[in-house]
C-alpha cells in the first residue's frame, strides 16, 4: 500500500520505519513547510500535497494539530470521518464525547472569551486547570488557578482563545493506555503505563511491571474500546488518565485523548513484540493485530540536552533513540528505553538518569 503521513517529525519518521518494515511505501508531508518529504530526508520532493494525497491509498497523521484546511484537503483518504477527527482535537467536544459515552472525566465548563472565563472563575470556589480548546502540549496552553489568585491576569492571557475550565484532580498517578482498533473492530491494548511529568513535560514512563491491578487495567481497556468503537476509529489512539482513590476504590478519570501514536508508548519499541508504530500501520492497512507480548520497560525522555551519554549507547539493556533535532531547553530530542526486572528498578534508574538527560526551560 501507499501511505501518506501528515507530519514529518519524530513520530512521522517512526511510523515511516514501520511502513517500510511491513513492505509498504510512504511519503511524509511537512505541514510547517508545506512540502512533501521522503522518509529520513529533509529534502523536499517535487510533489504537491494534492499529488501525494492522490498517490496514497491511505492518509494518516503523526499529530492531531492539523489545520481544518489541511484536513479537508486530505480527508478522502482518512480512515476517520473529518467531523469525528475535529471532535477529538477540540477539548470542548472531546470532553462532551466522554460525558456522552459515560467515560468519567473531571467536571468542566467551556468558555469562548476572556469575559466568559472571568465569570466562571468569579463563581469558582476551588482549584481548576484552564486549557485552550485546541493546541497546546507539554504544559503549553494551560494555566492553574486557585481561589485568591488574580482573575484578570489569567483571563486576559487564557481568554485570548476559547477553552475549558476543569476541576483540579487529587490523583495518585498519571497513566495512559495506548491501543489500536482494526477495520474489523479488533482491539489490542498495551499495559497501563505510569507517566511521570516535570514542568508539564513527560519525564519518564514505566510499563509492563504489573504495578497496577487487573481491575484498573481492564477498566482502561474498556474505556478505550468504548471510545474507539463509538468513533469507528481505525489505528492507534492513546488516552491519558488520572488514577483517583486507593485500593479497591481506585478508578480512572480521562485527562486527554490523543488520536495517534503517543510519547508514552515509546517504550513499546523495546518492550513489545509489536510496537505502537507497527501496530498502527497493521491496523490501517488491514493486517491482523497480533497478541501482544510484553517485557517490563522504562522509557526516559531526552529533553533539551546536546546528546545521549556514551555509557547509555554502550549499555546492553539500553535502546537509544536520537531525533536529530537542535537541542534547546524543554524540547524533546530523543528517548532511551531500558529493560528492567522490577518496577522499583525502573524508578531508581529513572531517578538517576533523568537529571543527566533532561534540561527543562526555566
Amino acid at each position: 500500500m501507499k501511505i501518506l503521513i501528515l507530519g514529518n517529525g519524530q513520530l512521522g519518521q517512526m511510523l515511516g520505519k514501520a511502513v517500510i518494515q511491513q513492505g509498504h511505501e510512504c511519503v511524509l508531508y511537512s505541514d510547517r513547510q508545506d512540502q512533501v518529504m521522503a522518509l529520513g530526508s529533509q529534502q523536499p520532493l517535487s510533489m504537491t500535497l494534492a499529488e501525494a494525497n492522490e498517490w496514497a491509498d491511505v492518509t494518516t497523521w503523526e499529530h492531531e494539530h492539523l489545520g481544518e484546511e489541511l484536513v479537508t484537503k486530505a480527508a478522502d483518504k482518512f480512515l476517520l470521518q473529518p467531523e469525528r477527527f475535529n471532535q477529538l482535537v477540540d477539548r470542548r467536544s472531546q470532553k462532551a464525547l466522554c460525558d456522552e459515552l459515560d467515560i468519567p472525566t473531571s467536571a468542566w465548563k467551556a468558555y469562548e472569551n476572556a469575559a466568559e472565563l472571568s465569570a466562571i472563575l468569579n463563581a469558582c470556589d476551588h482549584a481548576v486547570v484552564i486549557k485552550s480548546a485546541k493546541g497546546g502540549y507539554d504544559g503549553k496552553g494551560q494555566w492553574r488557578w486557585r481561589p485568591g489568585d488574580d482573575i484578570a491576569t489569567v483571563a486576559e492571557d487564557a481568554g485570548q482563545r476559547p477553552g475549558i475550565v476543569e476541576d483540579m484532580i487529587d490523583f495518585t498517578d498519571e497513566v495512559s493506555v495506548v491501543g489500536a482498533r482494526s477495520h474489523k473492530g479488533e482491539q489490542r491494548c498495551f499495559p497501563l503505563t505510569l507517566n511521570v511529568h516535570t514542568q508539564g513535560i513527560l519525564s519518564y514512563s514505566l510499563a509492563g511491571a504489573e504495578h497496577f491491578s487487573k481491575e484498573l487495567e481492564a477498566l482502561a481497556k474498556e474505556h478505550h474500546q468504548k471510545l474507539t468503537n463509538a468513533l469507528d476509529y481505525v489505528g492507534v489512539l492513546a488516552i491519558e488518565f488520572f488514577v483517583v482513590g486507593e485500593g479497591d476504590n481506585q478508578h480512572l478519570l480521562v485527562n486527554e485523548v490523543a488520536p495517534r501514536v503517543h510519547n508514552s508508548g515509546h517504550w513499546t519499541m523495546s518492550g513489545a513484540n509489536c510496537d505502537q508504530f507497527n501496530l498502527h500501520i497493521r491496523a490501517i492497512t488491514g493486517l491482523p493485530l497480533p497478541d501482544l507480548l510484553i517485557a517490563p520497560t522504562l522509557m526516559v525522555n531526552v529533553i533539551g540536552v546536546a546528546g545521549i551519554p556514551e555509557a547509555l549507547w554502550e549499555a546492553a539493556a539500553a535502546d537509544c533513540h536520537w531525533y536529530g533535532k537542535e537541542a534547546r531547553p524543554g524540547r524533546k530530542v530523543g528517548h532511551v528505553n531500558i529493560m528492567i526486572d522490577s518496577f522499583e528498578r525502573g524508578e531508581n534508574l529513572a531517578s538517576s538518569w533523568a537529571e543527566k538527560l533532561q534540561l527543562l526551560a526555566g
